[in-house]
């Protein structure tokens, strides 16, 4: 058998360079200043610069991110058919969306007081109008990770460093945005100024990413057609359950993150812990982020996933046990909760990554964008259903803007919100978790038969042709046309 067959291609599974690397992680620096910005503060600016009712609020978030999640699907069906010879398949979307996006957030964030009626409608078309233009830009971003590399470590850096990334993002909002959340300040001031310093900074984080961040895996078919990908989505069980996993854990963060401030605020009465916090964010990111691809070669992928899930469940007890007078107690809570948290988001694109080849080796189609766009439509239903229910958890405890010190019912709600949401969502999607079959060391082996197939068909791995459609991939390959079944799988993660 010859070296092609028993080893991938280099040019699609060799080292990544560092600045490709750096320049991954800097697309999601860019996207979180949309998204991280919306998740940890777009419920206060509605409850206290807004005027919009928790209850309400809930309803709008609930509703503006499942449209969200469709948006996704949308996105990658736009994806799968687009393909530029001279910037590749998804970083046009990066270079052209950004700027579009960036200014949606300013908008987001800048409700003109125009009537209770007004107020809502205009908040509803400016978030969906949002959600929308971050799902043309989020999704091509996410899919790039499965073109630029298939090699497991390679793709653990990817995950590690849009983490790094995301966390630099959210960790800077923590210090220096957070603490002037308070009653006395100007706060539509406030957000509107850091919009519009976002729109500089991000277009020049999204042009770096596209001009660092290239496409090396090669692909069969540039243009994916709808019964390609509904076969391809059909057939990839690993993917499924990872997306189930996803949603149920993304409800669980997602409740966290969006009352965090609130805990820290109106329960805990400590506020200025928020910058503290961000910093040891920040301390956890650096401090997995090299240790991870080490986790991944001894542990696999899944069984850490798994891990920082309980982690987070065991920070979830804590914050909602935890006395409002201990506020050391709720504190390590919250904390605890983040490590769990960053482990879990360290792994999970890389794990969605992997189900790329999963949905090639079964149906002879690379479909990128229409996988992640589903995998990111069940994290964005997740969201939508953790953000609505922290919403309502406030609402449920009788919280009232404004309001220097709630009731004691309301710190319930806020308790429960950032604590019993969480715990419970990390067990389902810890329990759904045992049940994924794609192991590391079968996905090295269904890389090795992909690249085996291409040679017995008559092509060089590196060079595959373009116009290659689903039917002649299928033809020209030897033997069976049937693969193994998916519960053929090995269970265990080695």
């Amino acid at each position: 058998m010859s070296s092609s067959i028993t080893k991938p291609p280099a040019e699609s599974a060799g080292k990544l360079t560092k600045l490709s690397i750096v320049g991954y992680g800097a697309g999601d620096a860019a996207n979180n200043l949309a998204f991280t910005t919306a998740t940890m503060f777009l419920l206060i600016y509605y409850t206290d610069v807004a005027g919009i009712s928790a209850a309400a609020a809930g309803t709008l978030l609930l509703v503006v991110r499942v449209f969200d999640a469709f948006a996704d699907l949308f996105a990658g069906r736009v994806v799968d058919k687009t393909y530029s010879k001279r910037f590749g398949k998804f970083r046009p979307f990066l270079m052209f969306g950004s700027i579009p996006l960036l200014l949606l957030s300013v908008a987001t964030f800048s409700i003109p007081q125009i009537g209770e009626t007004g107020v809502l409608i205009y908040a509803y078309l400016t978030y969906a109008a949002l959600g929308l233009a971050y799902s043309l830009v989020n999704i091509p971003y996410g899919s790039l990770a499965g073109a630029m590399t298939q090699d497991p470590s390679e793709r653990a850096k990817l995950a590690s460093a849009r983490t790094i990334g995301a966390m630099i993002v959210g960790a800077g909002l923590g210090i220096f945005v957070a603490p002037l959340i308070t009653k006395d300040n100007d706060l539509q001031a406030i957000f509107t100024s850091m919009t519009l310093g976002f729109v500089v900074v991000g277009t020049a984080l999204y042009f770096f990413t596209a001009f660092t961040a290239k496409e090396r895996v090669k692909r069969d078919v540039p243009h994916v057609t709808m019964k390609q990908s509904f076969a391809i989505l059909k057939s990839n069980k690993p993917l499924v359950l990872l997306c189930i996993s996803s949603f149920v854990f993304l409800t669980g963060m997602l409740a966290l993150s969006t009352v965090q401030l609130y805990y820290l605020r109106d329960v805990l009465h400590a506020l200025p812990l928020y910058a503290v916090f961000s910093i040891l964010q920040l301390i956890i990111v650096f401090g997995l982020a090299g240790f991870v691809p080490k986790i991944v070669r001894t542990f696999g992928k899944r069984a850490a996933y798994m891990v920082g899930g309980g982690i987070m469940g065991v920070g979830g007890i804590v914050v909602f046990l935890a006395p409002p007078s201990m506020v050391w107690l709720g504190f390590s809570g919250l904390v605890i909760c983040q490590l769990g948290i960053v482990l879990v988001n360290m792994l999970v694109w890389a794990l969605e990554a992997d189900t790329v080849e999963y949905g090639e080796w079964k149906t002879g189609v690379r479909a990128e964008g229409i996988i992640y766009a589903l995998f990111s439509f069940t994290r964005k239903t997740g969201q939508a259903v953790g953000g609505a229910l922290a919403a309502y958890a406030l609402a449920w405890g009788g919280y009232v803007a404004g309001e220097t010190v709630q009731s004691a019912q309301a710190e319930w709600g806020i308790r429960a919100g950032a604590g019993l949401i969480p715990l419970a969502a990390s067990i389902l999607a810890i329990a759904v978790m045992i049940f994924y079959p794609l192991t590391d060391k079968r996905h090295k082996e269904i890389v090795l038969e992909i690249a085996e197939r291409r040679e017995k068909s008559g092509q060089n791995p590196e060079q595959i042709d373009p116009a290659l459609s689903t039917a002649a991939f299928t033809a020209q390959r030897p033997g069976p046309t049937a693969v193994p079944p998916t519960d053929a799988l090995p269970s265990t993660d080695k």
